[in-house]
């Protein structure tokens, strides 16, 4: 699990304090332990403010981090909270700390304890929001940490085992871990999937299942973006710029496979627009109106960039600037940054 680690000078590891970051924090420590050199492992622990017994949990994390010989951090959330999307806001509020230790500590890798079960709940959460094929990948075992880039990647070793097997390993070893009952809390939607796992399994759904799609989707996937590159290599000249246009010819545009060229666009959308990610439903509705458009000239917006068909090209530009007054203390809209790569050592 942590072999391909062993080069790297840094490890950090994310530790809540709960049943499957405690067997991450211990495993790591014994696998460091039985090799004469290695990286240097370094837990964190965010206290996001939201609990009173937070606080407790994360200092039994800092103990049995003493313990095990291993450093660590506790960093809080501060401020205030958001009414709405709370575990949205505390999750990316998390990555944030998390990364910035590890900038601090030099290291490119942080560590989770993501599951096959995490998996499975992760596919099922994207299902029910209608998402396409690189949704049902679910998550990569190595992806940027957070965006902007910050050279910060974010592994997880434990993603082919399920939860049980990690606390099997933790009540053999004799460690014990903490119980976060917003796990429990029937308000959030992952909290509703996760109790649907159980006559999901029963039906040949279980965690296995939902991880064995992951993997077929994500093959897929990659074949697909494969077209992706070769189209755009084929259909335009040069470097995309960032500001654009980046132009198409529509003939050739339309007899590309409709995934490919509804990614191609996407690609062209997102390099040149900047008003974040774009969202696939918008995305599905321009793309079939440049289908149905015909020898027709169109228009249309989306994401920061305009799209528009004519002469027989289709042109992706930013759009304009939209008018609006900007308030004294507002900061000018940053660019957006481009893609990071994992790195090699996966």
């Amino acid at each position: 699990m942590f072999a391909d680690l062993i080069d790297q000078p840094a490890l950090v590891l994310a530790v809540s304090g709960g049943p499957d970051s405690t067997a991450l924090m211990w495993l790591a420590a014994r696998w460091r332990k039985r090799r004469r050199r290695g990286p240097k492992l370094i837990a964190v622990t965010v206290d996001h403010g939201l609990r009173p017994a937070a606080r407790r949990e994360a200092t039994d994390v800092k103990r049995l981090a003493k313990r095990l010989g291993i450093a660590h951090r506790i960093l809080r959330w501060t401020g205030r909270k958001p009414p709405t999307g709370l575990q949205e806001k505390a999750r990316a509020a998390r990555y944030q700390l998390i990364a910035a230790a590890a900038a601090r500590a030099r290291a490119t890798c942080v560590l989770t304890a993501h599951t096959v079960d995490d998996q499975a709940e992760t596919i099922l959460f994207r299902l029910a929001r209608g998402s396409g094929l690189a949704g049902l990948a679910g998550m990569a075992r190595v992806r940027p940490l957070v965006m902007p880039a910050t050279g910060v990647f974010l592994v997880r070793p434990l993603l082919e085992l399920p939860k049980s097997r990690l606390i099997a390993t933790l009540r053999a070893a004799g460690v014990a871990a903490a119980d976060d009952p917003s796990n429990r809390d029937p308000r959030f939607a992952r909290t509703r999937l996760r109790a649907l796992m159980p006559a999901l399994a029963r039906e040949g759904l279980d965690a296995p299942s939902f991880a064995r799609l992951a993997r077929r989707a994500r093959r897929a996937d990659a074949a697909i973006e494969f077209a992706v590159v070769a189209a755009a290599e084929t259909l335009t000249a040069g470097h995309w710029s960032e500001r654009g246009p980046i132009v198409f010819p529509a003939q050739a545009f339309a007899a590309l496979p409709a995934e490919v060229a509804l990614r191609l666009l996407g690609r062209a959308v997102a390099s040149v627009g900047d008003e974040g990610p774009v969202e696939l439903g918008k995305l599905e509705a321009l793309f079939a109106a440049l289908a149905s458009a015909g020898q027709e000239r169109l228009r249309r917006t989306l994401a920061g960039a305009v799209v528009s068909l004519g002469d027989g090209r289709i042109a992706v530009d930013r759009a304009p600037p939209r008018r609006h007054r900007r308030s004294p203390t507002q900061s000018p809209r940053k660019s957006r940054p481009k893609r990071q790569k994992s790195p090699n050592f996966m």
